[in-house]
């Protein structure tokens, strides 16, 4: 094992292979799956440029170390994959010298399994306090008395018992710190992000043909899942929305089935060596409507200004601006009201399936090359239907370039 959720990840991709093998013949040699190559996981090399570039940030900014829980921040700088509960697991990263991991004694083999850099592992035991280990690692480590961060997502407790502990350090947010490294993406994380949008868009192009009158919207999401799985991405959700559903972005619990005039509105992701997709297409089973097809029409063209105001030192807010502004000139909103676009036209994504930055009003972060958003600038009419559309990209010095193509039109949606 290595961690609760690769574990699970692991049995859902096995259970997905022998599942659609029996249910759903064929699927897996069907011509409309990738044969894509092999991407390999992060190197060592790579999680060691990682730490020396965030060691320099620190030093430019006067602190003298990051604290860093379970997570996927963890996972990014350490190679550990594990995940939070009450047993706190965290890396100390001074701003010179190796990294030390605390954790629980009896978890130390299984962290260590998946740790890619040098670092001393310091266990603790069921009745002693992490935060006091990590006190000591400051103290051992001889990090200069003042700054020290903690990584932004990190637990309030974590947070008050390491002050407390560490009286002689003021304890600051590593936001900025982690940003500045997460934010911008290496060749190897494009590449395994690549594969984890080739393996949703197939999988959503082989559902969209097995989609039937009758079946409910975890009839699809189960086969969405097991067709993901069976080509070697393990689900990272699977959101199925019908008929009016479609009008509430992360949807509803009522009953919901397919009939003939159906909004389908599905919105699915992978992981590839825990580098996430984020796909969204909305269709029509049978014939669309006029309005329909005015509303999906409206959202590609949505996502194409995104696309189109999106250049090398943009504020990233101002793509969310140039959306709403369209929207609002063809009759939606204004602003976040509905019927309209209710959220933000994207969000970061790497590691987390939402990451910082995020497109939207206000966020003045400059766009840099590497970065990687979502693009979903839906419409939302409540008591009818909703559209989606969302395809994820990356910013380069001549522009963003998609990792796949935005959908043709209603009737060709994958």
């Amino acid at each position: 094992m290595i961690s609760k959720r690769g574990f699970l990840t692991g049995a859902v991709a096995m259970a997905g292979i022998a599942m659609t093998s029996r249910l759903h013949a064929g699927a897996a040699s069907d011509p409309r799956l990738p044969n894509g190559p092999d991407v390999k996981p992060i190197s060592r090399e790579e999680y060691a440029a990682r730490i020396a570039k965030l060691q320099g940030l620190m030093r430019e900014a006067g602190i003298g170390a990051l604290i860093v829980e379970s997570g996927s921040s963890l996972r990014y700088f350490t190679g550990i994959e594990w995940w939070r509960s009450e047993r706190v697991t965290a890396a100390i990263i001074p701003a010179d010298g190796d990294t030390v991991v605390v954790t629980p004694a009896f978890e130390e083999p299984s962290v260590r399994e998946t740790l890619r850099i040098p670092a001393e592992v310091r266990p603790w035991d069921e009745d002693q306090s992490p935060e006091l280990r990590m006190a000591g690692v400051l103290v051992d480590r001889k990090v200069p008395k003042g700054k020290i961060a903690i990584e932004p997502t990190s637990r309030f407790f974590i947070f008050d018992a390491l002050r407390k502990q560490a009286s002689d350090w003021e304890v600051v947010s590593g936001e900025a710190l982690v940003n500045r490294c997460r934010q911008i993406k290496s060749p190897a994380e494009l590449a395994l992000m690549q594969r984890a949008n080739d393996i949703t868009m197939a999988a959503l192009r082989y559902v969209h043909g097995e989609i039937k009158p009758g079946m409910t919207q975890q009839d699809i999401a189960s086969l969405m899942d097991k067709t993901s799985a069976a080509m070697g991405g393990p689900p990272e959700f699977s959101l199925v929305l019908l008929n009016e559903a479609s009008a509430y972005p992360h949807g509803s619990a009522q009953p919901q089935a397919v009939r003939e005039g159906s909004v389908i509105l599905m919105d699915c992701g992978a992981q590839v060596h825990g580098y996430q997709s984020d796909i969204s297409r909305s269709w029509v089973y049978g014939e669309p409507s006029a309005r329909q097809r005015k509303v999906w029409d409206t959202v590609k063209r949505g996502q194409e200004i995104a696309l189109e105001v999106a250049r090398i030192g943009t504020p990233v807010g101002a793509i969310d601006d140039a959306v709403r502004a369209f929207y609002t000139r063809e009759g939606w909103g204004p602003g976040y009201r509905l019927p309209g676009l209710s959220h933000r036209t994207g969000h970061g994504i790497g590691l987390d399936g939402h990451e910082s930055p995020y497109l939207v009003h206000g966020d003045d972060t400059r766009l840099e090359e590497g970065m990687c958003f979502s693009d979903e600038p839906g419409l939302y009419i409540p008591g009818e239907f909703g559209i989606r559309l969302e395809d994820c990209w990356h910013m380069t010095a001549s522009g963003p370039k998609l990792f796949t193509p935005l959908a043709k039109s209603i009737d060709q949606p994958v």
